[in-house]
């Protein structure tokens, strides 16, 4: 029990101090010093801070990861080979992403966490998510191409990640934007309530019609008619 509480411990202040500061100047000795343990009993825990990072997203990750692939069963079942209409996707994992933490009352880390994934992620993070999780995100990735076979590959590569720096953003600000709500518009918002407010905008984010191509774009598609033009009349 005592070693299981270490664990937990060091955990719960790794993850706050990576959320707050980031993962390259939050270090180990922060984090010992936080939680009241010596450095000794992360390297017997862990082994290496490249360990310990990967724990703290393996608490929140394992979960969703169970609860998003039952969550898709599910769906595909009630949808019986039909496709699963986009915003029903998008609502299915907006709430598995919100129910992990909220069971730990820590979804502005969660998110903060998250956005450190993206910008701050060293290769062997990338890796680990990849390797421990990546089938569950190849899964969503497939079924949101069958629900979009209008965008290009490319084009819903950057509409989801557009998609999910807006989420992070607004979930990792959460107690600023409740205060502003509360403050200038006299609103009381919940969790739920930025969730319903912004499933029309990714929605539509994600429905949008195609960008008008630049300048270089398309001179290069025409380059390239005149190319099969002058095939078609050899």
């Amino acid at each position: 029990m005592a070693q299981l509480d270490t664990v937990t411990r060091i955990l719960d202040t790794a993850e706050v101090l990576f959320a707050e500061r980031g993962f390259a100047e939050t270090s180990l000795r922060n984090i010992t010093s936080k939680a009241k343990v010596n450095l000794a009993a992360v390297n017997y825990h862990f082994g290496s801070k490249k360990a310990l990072i990967q724990s703290v997203f393996s608490r929140y990750l394992d979960p969703f990861s169970v609860r998003f692939h039952s969550a898709l069963d599910e769906l595909e079942e009630r949808y019986q080979g039909s496709i699963i209409p986009l915003e029903v996707l998008l609502e299915t994992m907006a709430t598995t992403v919100l129910s992990v933490p909220a069971e730990r009352n820590s979804l502005k880390v969660f998110m903060r966490l998250l956005g450190l994934a993206y910008s701050q992620a060293q290769g062997h993070l990338r890796r680990f998510i990849q390797e421990q999780y990546g089938d569950v995100f190849t899964r969503f990735t497939e079924l949101v191409r069958q629900a979009t076979p209008e965008l290009p590959d490319a084009e819903r590569f950057w509409r989801l990640h557009f998609m999910l720096g807006t989420v992070i953003f607004t979930f990792s600000g959460l107690d600023a934007l409740k205060d502003i709500a509360q403050k200038d518009y006299q609103e009381h918002v919940s969790v739920r309530d930025l969730v319903r407010r912004l499933r029309p905008v990714v929605v539509a984010a994600m429905n949008a019609p195609l960008p008008t191509p630049v300048a270089s774009e398309r001179k290069a598609l025409e380059g390239k008619e005149h190319s099969n033009a002058y095939t078609l009349a050899d």
